[in-house]
């Protein structure tokens, strides 16, 4: 009874982490700053299997100074 248990709570655990997955960093934006230079964004992009959705994640902004 308590090995079942065991592997229940196992194949659950499984189930709940494999159910999404990242890939990136990528850039999903670029635009003006308004003082000469740029802002660039980078997300990941995580794929969720139980309920088929693409959405963005973990996204940074970085300020780029461009000088003439």
């Amino acid at each position: 009874m308590k090995l079942a248990a065991s592997i229940l709570c196992l194949a659950i655990a499984f189930s709940a982490t494999g159910c999404s997955s990242k890939a990136g960093p990528f850039v999903s934006n670029i635009s003006s700053d308004g003082e000469g230079g740029i802002v660039v964004e980078k997300c990941m992009v995580r794929l969720d299997r139980m309920i088929n959705t693409v959405e963005t994640a973990d996204c940074t902004n970085t300020n780029i100074r461009l000088r003439k």
